[in-house]
């Protein structure tokens, strides 16, 4: 595992020199300066949403993160245990090194020195972020008023996925053993969903389906695995390395078609991504 991860940052190292190197190819927003290269042009997959716990702290590469979300290409992207640094090398990357243009919007609620890096005078944000291939509208950052324990909070904007316009919300809940927190948090989300017809949530609930604090969630909204709902046992595609279902794609006004879970070495949490009936 260690040589692994060593393997792979010296890849990163190496995409990053010869990114310097090249120039032109080389985000002009990323400290490299250049323009977008001609040739590096590919479209999302329509109808396709994802959401990821990217896991922070941990080792990994932006580099890493970019290929792993550029695999499956969806139109929006919902992150957490996001740090804003990380979130826009990773938008560079993806543009720069796999042709995916997207747009960013932020929903920090702790600034972290030492989670997030950088100086004491200017400490990183962290929380969740939402990637989105058009643009988004109305942003919302809103922190629960007991975060358990560590701040957390939910975010939504206003994009289009599949030429229709959706509401998309983007949570992580609190930690394991915090039922109640939880369930409160839940409440004030449920109630924010509910003012919207068609609407897309996704997110690290930090529960399993049958857990009795996300019934107000499961009352308005559908989870994307046909398999899995809150009364079922043993069904659920675990998304977790400790095989937990904690991660979810909730659609409220939208159908499914397609529900995937892809493990990854890049977090403790797999990627799930759910491609929509456009109807």
């Amino acid at each position: 595992m260690v040589l692994a991860r060593t393997t792979r940052l010296l890849a990163g190292a190496m995409t990053l020199a010869c990114m310097v190197l090249i120039g032109p190819s080389a985000p002009s927003d990323a400290l490299f300066g250049g323009s977008r290269p001609v040739d590096a042009v590919r479209d999302v997959v329509p109808n396709r949403v994802m959401t990821w716990n990217i896991c922070n702290p941990c080792e990994e590469s932006d580099v890493d993160r970019a290929a792993e979300i550029a695999s499956y290409a969806p139109q929006v992207i919902g992150l957490q245990e996001a740090c804003v640094g990380d979130v826009q090398r990773i938008r560079d990357y993806l543009e720069y090194l796999h042709g995916l243009v997207y747009h960013v919007e932020y929903g920090s609620v702790l600034s972290s020195w030492g989670r997030c890096g950088g100086a004491p005078w200017s400490p990183g944000g962290f929380g969740q972020a939402v990637l989105s291939a058009a643009p988004m509208t109305d942003r919302v950052n809103v922190e629960y008023p007991d975060g358990g324990s560590e701040d957390r909070g939910y975010m939504a904007v206003t994009t289009t996925v599949g030429g229709r316009s959706v509401r998309v919300f983007n949570t992580h809940l609190a930690q394991r053993r915090q039922e109640t927190v939880r369930a409160d948090q839940v409440g004030v989300l449920a109630a924010a969903v509910a003012r919207h017809d068609r609407a897309i949530v996704l997110g690290d609930f930090n529960a399993v389906p049958q857990a009795p604090e996300l019934s107000r969630i499961w009352d308005l909204a559908t989870d994307t695995d046909a398999q899995c709902r809150p009364a079922s046992v043993g069904t659920c595609k675990p998304t977790t390395d400790w095989l937990s279902k904690f991660d979810y794609v909730f659609l409220r006004g939208i159908a499914p078609l397609r529900h995937r879970v892809h493990l990854t070495s890049y977090s403790d949490h797999n990627l799930l991504h759910t491609d929509l009936d456009p109807s």
